[in-house]
């Protein structure tokens, strides 16, 4: 067994071979690949991605990431498509076909065909000698100048090449399209981001209680309702109207005052009559900011001028917005 520094080197020369490897990609970045950006731009159909082997592989990933940044695309299997996903493709989509060799039988065998449907097509190969690059109507290089295996047969240096190359046409296409971190939002409407862009307070403390207690409330009875309403603050309200807040901080620190009778004291003593606020219909991630601005755990919730609930930290972190 090798040992842990001759482990770690080999992991530090494969990073570094397919760095170097991928800066190399720069020089295939010539006018050819903006007027296929442009070409992809214009066409009214979809992007069909497809590839054989590992290949297959980087277009369904590179399928993925198109179709979550504004590029509608399909992922279709080279050899799947000798078999009958041919029916999948319109006749205004282009496709893409992704091989390191860009001479497999598959390819060869899939190319003429695509022809003779009219569908153009963007090769993404490392052999410029290659069938597909000879036959395609636009070519990106992804060559390398040998893999990170030591046999120099895995793919790994060729595919990271790939998948460099798709990225790169990825992100000329939303950027091109002005694609905004609210677009991106609309498909990804389950992820931590789409939270963040659209995921209301009122979604939050509508489902809690609204703990609130009158300014002369005895404190035994602020410490009930903070007790029963589980979100370690109340409100303290007149006509449905905020005049203060109470946490269970605040209670403590009355406790630990050991000059003051506390039996005494009425719930408008001890509030806070400038708490925090933040409007029901305002973004959950606001009242996020708004919590760690001030290191408090509650926010007051109002609507308009009126007491709406509370919102605790916990129902924030919860929902994953970080």
């Amino acid at each position: 067994m090798k040992s842990i520094n001759e482990i770690k080197s080999i992991a530090k020369s494969t990073i570094e071979l397919e760095g170097q490897s991928i800066l190399k990609l720069l020089d295939f970045i010539d006018d050819d690949f903006g007027k296929i950006v442009q070409e992809i731009l214009s066409s009214k159909g979809r992007l069909i991605v497809t590839g054989i082997g590992k290949s297959a592989n980087i277009a369904q990933k590179l399928v993925s990431t198109f179709n979550s940044t504004g590029q509608p695309s399909i992922f279709m299997h080279a050899a799947d498509a000798l078999h009958g996903d041919l029916g999948n493709i319109q006749s205004e989509d282009i496709v893409v076909c992704i091989s390191k060799s860009g001479s497999t039988s598959e390819i060869k065998t899939l190319i003429p065909l695509l022809k003779d449907m009219g569908n153009s097509i963007i090769a993404i190969t490392g052999n410029s000698e290659s069938y597909l690059y000879q036959q395609s109507n636009w070519t990106i290089l992804s060559k390398v100048d040998k893999e990170a295996c030591p046999n120099n047969l895995a793919p790994t240096t060729s595919t990271t090449a790939q998948l460099v190359i798709g990225d790169a046409l990825a992100v000329s296409l939303l950027e091109c399209r002005n694609f905004s971190d609210l677009d991106f939002a609309k498909f990804h409407p389950g992820g931590a981001l789409a939270k963040k862009l659209f995921l209301k307070v009122d979604d939050l403390c509508s489902d809690n209680s609204m703990p609130g207690v009158l300014p002369n409330e005895t404190i035994k009875n602020v410490i009930v309702e903070i007790s029963n309403k589980r979100l370690g603050a109340t409100a303290v309200i007149e006509n449905n109207q905020l005049l203060g807040v109470i946490t269970d901080g605040d209670i403590r620190r009355m406790l630990e005052n050991e000059g003051s009778d506390w039996s005494t004291l009425k719930a408008k003593d001890i509030m806070c009559d400038k708490p925090k606020t933040i409007q029901w219909n305002e973004l959950a991630a606001k009242a996020l900011t708004i919590m760690e601005d001030n290191n408090i755990s509650q926010l007051i919730v109002c609507k308009g001028d009126s007491y709406h609930g509370i919102v605790h930290i916990h129902d924030i972190l919860k929902e994953g917005i970080l």
